[in-house]
């Protein structure tokens, strides 16, 4: 018996990376899983059958949570599938760092449309099927919203929104016994960082540098802390960030 058997999970950009980590970590302790992705068919299948060939339940669903109607059906084929939910985990985001000058207005609302507007819709539809129990809101934010580096205002305010709406949805859903938390990672070694040239870069080594225990993070670091805030463990914590960042700060 996992620490989160009977449980179902919802995460958000779960076909790689950071999300796909949780996604098999949340399913290692008994939870059946919604691998959400918005176009990585493959990635989320990939990972569903991870979990299966594990004995583990999950379903694969694609979303994009910046839309309202594809998040209604999201929360809609979970509750048909598995009945419940218990944990959501709002992981899916963008991001494109850059400097001012070339701010564009489509890229602003790229942005916030899917790193804020998506957190909100879903945790929307998270807090009307939740059960009586309550349930356990999780969102991905950054450790870059206490560096505020350069040529990042536009993802840097996404998060910063996202660390301030953690707060206030604590306050508002903590009487309905809903717990909404957010871990910061540091810079952890995915798809995305790779693709963009973040590793293997002088900005990799320069926070590496800044990072006391001395390395880039992998999705494996970040997946016990959304485990423990899933499960019962963590029933008397809300509306807190965990900086999971190896000190980078």
């Amino acid at each position: 018996m996992g620490k989160l058997s009977g449980k179902t999970a919802i995460v958000t950009g779960a076909s790689k990376g950071i999300g796909a980590g949780i996604a098999l970590g949340l399913a290692a302790e008994g939870a059946a899983v919604v691998v959400n992705y918005a176009s990585s068919k493959e990635g989320a299948d990939k990972i569903v059958g991870e979990i299966k060939a594990k004995g583990g339940k999950a379903i694969a669903i694609q979303g994009d949570v910046a839309k309202a109607a594809d998040v209604k059906r999201l929360f809609a084929e979970t509750k048909q599938s598995f009945g419940r939910l218990d944990i959501l985990v709002n992981n899916a985001g963008v991001y494109n760092l850059q400097a001012l000058e070339a701010l564009t207005e489509d890229e602003f609302h790229r942005h916030f449309n899917t790193n804020v507007l998506g957190l909100l819709l879903a945790t929307q539809e998270a807090a009307t099927l939740f059960g009586e129990a309550g349930g356990s809101v999780i969102n991905i934010s950054s450790a870059i919203t206490s560096l505020n580096p350069p040529n990042s205002v536009v993802y840097t305010a996404t998060k910063g929104a996202v660390d301030s709406a953690t707060r206030v949805l604590s306050r508002e859903l903590g009487p309905r016994k809903i717990r909404v938390n957010s871990i910061n990672p540091g810079l952890v070694e995915t798809e995305g960082t790779k693709s963009s040239g973040i590793l293997a870069s002088d900005a990799e080594k320069y926070m590496v540098a800044l990072t006391p225990l001395g390395r880039t993070g992998v999705p494996d670091d970040i997946t016990p802390a959304a485990v423990f805030l899933a499960s019962d463990e963590s029933r008397w914590i809300t509306g807190e960030t965990l900086v999971v960042s190896g000190g980078l700060r």
